[in-house]
């Protein structure tokens, strides 16, 4: 039996046996909400408890340090270096997850504890992060033991506990580590596959920037009877700079907030991308957003300008007055090429232009956008891998629609980026009832196995980098 096939065997069986279930159920019971200070203690056990241990178990060491700002979560680095001369992969996960939302668990279940329900397994953080990273870990375990302690490449590890508060101080602390987390690929899970019977990789994220449009003409209202028509209304006048920004259509109307066209890569990547049809998906409407696109194209391969919230006078209980203000939180989410840090200027001028100038435009809060090119050999690679385990043809996404911190491994330490995500789009992520499908976990376990062992296989010249070849 080669390596890869006994890699794949002991993957099996340690899932097959309970063991990988009673690992995340030790790893769900820590309560780790970064976003309740009284589990800062807890946060820190995760990495010691947990994550330290599963490194030292394939012969790898590993340092826990301090966010690099205050009130941040900390870090845990990890690696196993084995030979120069090898690949160096960085595996990336988070151990931290949102609060529990205790007593609001379907059947009375606590979301600090593993339940199982048929194939789904319930739990805070099953499908993010926990059950993911413990994935990965699992199946470098497997290739461990299968290759008779070794890996077969140089392993590096980064897990953060605060990327449910927005990943503070993570770029600081990867600009400040960059040469201990310095790597060939990072190759990492997090998020849904595109569908749950259908193993995805994808390569980026949309980048996404939330800003306000205020408008404040007076102090106090005014009795709509005796001033209406005499007074402009705030509401009236967001309501008509909105539809200068996007059409009644959902069609983007200002130039600098449209992407550059959508690459011949993105577009092959795109062409056999279904979105929706789930169980629990709403229906697509086909006539929304840019025209000449595909759904998947305007999801995965252009930008969005959505409503979030609009505000004027008092919707719960509405008077007979023209209201002062009025404020609307918009939401730009965005692809590689387009220019967010104008934003503000372009939305202001535009406005401007149509007869909008005393509108506020706020600065945006931005996380940037990025995407790997789809013909990039790393891709190549996990895609091959992944069909040869599964025998199934995963679904290649460019980038996400949503968006995560991946322009810290992408732009800061200059890595191409593989994600590889374990979980599925009716998880409840976020949620009360977050859980995982144990069939997808498994085939998860597997898959990552596999794509381990074909890094490892890599006829790898390290002077370049882009050569990769399999033997």
């Amino acid at each position: 039996m080669d390596g890869r096939a006994l890699a794949l065997r002991q993957a099996a069986e340690h899932f097959d046996s309970g063991a990988f279930q009673r690992e995340l159920a030790r790893r769900v019971a820590l309560p780790t909400e970064s976003e309740n200070p009284a589990r800062a203690d807890v946060l820190q056990r995760y990495l010691a408890d947990e994550i330290a241990p599963a490194l030292a178990a394939i012969g790898g060491g590993s340092s826990i340090h301090p966010s690099p700002v205050p009130g941040g979560q900390p870090f845990l680095i990890g690696q196993r270096l084995e030979d120069p001369s090898r690949p160096t992969v960085l595996v990336y996960g988070h151990g931290d997850v949102v609060r529990g939302h205790e007593g609001r668990w379907r059947d009375g279940r606590d979301p600090w504890a593993l339940a199982t329900d048929g194939e789904r397994w319930y739990g805070r953080g099953t499908a993010d992060n926990k059950g993911q990273h413990s994935i990965n870990l699992a199946a470098l375990a497997a290739l461990h033991a299968a290759r008779g302690g070794s890996l077969g490449f140089n392993l590096k590890l980064l897990v953060e506990m605060g990327e449910e508060t927005g990943s503070p101080g993570l770029a600081a602390f990867c600009a400040a580590h960059r040469s201990e987390l310095a790597a060939d690929v990072l190759i990492a899970s997090d998020g849904p596959r595109l569908r749950a019977d259908r193993p995805t990789v994808y390569l980026g994220t949309r980048g996404v920037a939330n800003f306000d449009l205020t408008l404040k003409l007076r102090d106090g209202g005014h009795h709509s009877g005796n001033w209406g028509g005499l007074l402009r209304n705030p509401g009236t006048v967001i309501a008509n700079a909105i539809a200068s920004l996007v059409d009644g259509r959902g069609r983007i109307l200002v130039e600098g907030l449209r992407p550059p066209p959508i690459p011949p890569s993105v577009r092959r990547a795109l062409a056999d991308i279904e979105v929706g049809g789930g169980a629990n998906d709403p229906a697509v409407d086909r006539e929304w957003g840019e025209p000449g696109l595909t759904p998947a194209e305007r999801v995965f391969g252009w930008n969005t300008v959505e409503v979030l919230a609009y505000t004027t006078g008092n919707p719960a209980q509405p008077v007979n007055a023209i209201p002062p203000e009025a404020r609307a939180h918009l939401q730009l989410r965005f692809v590689v090429g387009t220019d967010a840090s104008k934003l503000r200027a372009v939305v202001q001028a535009h406005l401007g232009e149509h007869g909008f100038g005393d509108v506020e435009v706020s600065e945006p809060v931005i996380m940037a956008a990025t995407r790997l090119d789809p013909d990039n050999d790393w891709v190549r690679l996990a895609m091959q891998s992944i069909e040869r385990t599964t025998g199934k043809k995963p679904a290649l996404l460019p980038n996400l629609g949503g968006s995560l911190p991946n322009d810290v491994f992408a732009d800061i330490l200059g890595l191409p980026t593989v994600w590889v995500p374990h979980s599925y789009p009716a998880c409840s992520q976020h949620a009360p009832n977050e859980h995982v499908l144990a069939p997808l976990m498994r085939e998860g376990l597997l898959m990552m196995t596999g794509l381990f062992a074909d890094v490892a296989a890599l006829q790898f010249r390290r002077r370049a980098r882009d050569a990769l070849s399999a033997p």
